[in-house]
């Protein structure tokens, strides 16, 4: 199984390192044909501004959309979650558009309200540790949307069918059981399709 991270921004090489310690094979995407070799993509936390001009200007806007429209996995995490929804407070234009949720950026504060907690999340055994950094807050979600966790009675993880969001970073610690998730979505979506 061959999961990409898409490399504009963010911690890929420690989304890498959790896909591999989940047991999948990990690729550092860099151009949009490099999503036809993919079994599922993470989109990582940076700048959600940022990475949207990135993505047009690399012409990622289009290819995942459509690798998502054919039921591939796509995960996104902190600014990865802003970039695939479909309502952002503030006036930014939606990116990929992809889940039926509405965010607010930076909900957590700036840079020094970083933290850490540990989080209750259906679908995972034992809590997970999350890592908040300028983390956004998934405020509002459509019909078909899952909520997963929350903090402080606040969602910051969802999913919605083969789409899956956190608000924090599980790259950036040893618990990789949230990309272990992710990898059984992909599982499940492949025996689905076949």
């Amino acid at each position: 199984m061959k999961v990409g991270v898409l490399a504009l921004q963010g911690a890929v090489a420690e989304h890498i390192r959790s896909i591999e310690s989940a047991g999948a094979e990990g690729v550092t995407v860099k151009h949009a044909g490099q999503l036809d070799e993919l079994d599922g993509l993470i989109i990582p936390g940076g700048e959600s501004t940022t990475i949207g001009k990135l993505m047009r200007k690399y012409e990622f806007i289009d290819a995942i959309r459509a690798f998502a429209s054919h039921g591939k996995p796509v995960f996104g995490t902190c600014a990865g979650l802003i970039v695939m929804a479909k309502g952002i407070e503030g006036g930014e234009e939606a990116h990929l558009g992809l889940m039926d949720i509405k965010v607010s950026r930076n909900a957590f504060g700036r840079q020094r309200e970083s933290f850490e907690t540990d989080l209750e999340v259906k679908g995972l055994s034992e809590p997970l540790r999350a890592v908040f950094i300028r983390a956004p807050l998934i405020t509002g979600v459509g019909e078909g949307v899952e909520v997963l966790s929350t903090y402080k009675d606040e969602i910051v993880t969802a999913r919605q069918g083969h789409l899956l969001v956190s608000s924090f970073h599980p790259e950036l610690t040893d618990d990789y059981s949230l990309h272990a998730y992710f990898l059984e979505m992909i599982k499940s979506n492949d025996a689905a399709v076949k």
